[in-house]
């Protein structure tokens, strides 16, 4: 009977298979992974607060710093489906940006020569990774996502100086760097124009509050998918991230010292794509 019962159910079987399959929407697929880079203008500010004399300093890597404008991030993003409307979607991608900087000068003063040279070193490196569990709804060519999961994010900076005047040298330098996890809010729109051809918008938001690193990262995307190849296509979008940390410090004596962290990123990205 069990064998019976079992054969009777096999069709039944393939019959919901295929209903779901049909209730998939054509602009989402089984398996997605995207390898590309996003060619950003960067805006990167750091703020720095004490309660000693509450005072207050700041500093803008591109124009103080001469850090360069554009910069080209690498950025991956994997996609996958359980069933027709559920799934799981990652985020990773790395901004490291360095300076080097040098300077000579020279001066008579009271009928004596004197030479002076300086060295300076900056460099600031973030790094973003997320993951959520996503739920699309709709079944035609326009689905709609919401996803919730964490993301993972640290902060590493440093700055070093050397100079000499008449053989005379002195260096200074200082680092540091932390990291936090947070919750993580995705939304998503996907729309199938043809086989060939989709348009998508992509938005997450991370934020924390308390602990040592707090603040929020806002990510948004706007782009299109061409696929001239079944398996193989590439994706062109325009992008926009807001990264805003605080981080707090206390010393054994009592002062405070409060750092915020402001980095705006807006441009072209550009992917390959491949869907199974």
């Amino acid at each position: 009977m069990c064998s019976i019962l079992g054969i009777a159910a096999l069709p039944l079987a393939a019959f919901a298979d295929e209903g779901d399959k049909k209730s998939q929407s054509a602009a989402l697929d089984n398996f997605s992974i995207w390898v590309g880079a996003y060619r950003a203008s960067n805006d990167t500010n750091l703020t720095a607060h004490t309660n000693v004399g509450n005072s207050s300093a700041g500093l803008k890597f591109e124009d103080d710093l001469g850090f360069a404008k554009k910069k080209t991030v690498p950025r991956a993003r994997f996609d996958f489906l359980i069933g027709a409307h559920q799934g799981f979607s990652f985020d990773y991608y790395e901004i490291n940006r360095s300076r080097s900087m040098d300077w000579t000068a020279g001066a008579n003063v009271l009928g004596t020569e004197l030479t002076a040279n300086a060295q300076a070193k900056a460099k600031l490196d973030f790094t973003f990774g997320s993951a959520a569990y996503k739920w699309w709804f709709g079944e035609g060519d326009d689905v709609f996502g919401l996803g919730l999961g964490a993301a993972y994010y640290k902060v590493h900076g440093s700055l070093s100086a050397s100079g000499n005047l008449n053989d005379e040298t002195a260096s200074a330098s200082t680092s540091g760097g932390t990291n936090a996890w947070a919750p993580n809010l995705q939304l998503g729109w996907r729309h199938a124009f043809n086989d060939q051809w989709r348009m998508y918008f992509n938005a997450s938001g991370v934020k924390k509050n308390g602990g040592d690193l707090n603040g929020h990262i806002i990510d948004a995307a706007l782009g299109v998918e061409w696929y001239p190849w079944r398996n193989v296509g590439v994706g062109a979008e325009y992008a926009y991230t807001r990264i805003s940390l605080n981080k707090d410090k206390r010393y054994s004596n009592g002062d405070k010292l409060n750092l915020n962290l402001d980095m705006k990123l807006n441009g072209p990205a550009a992917y390959v794509r491949f869907r199974f």
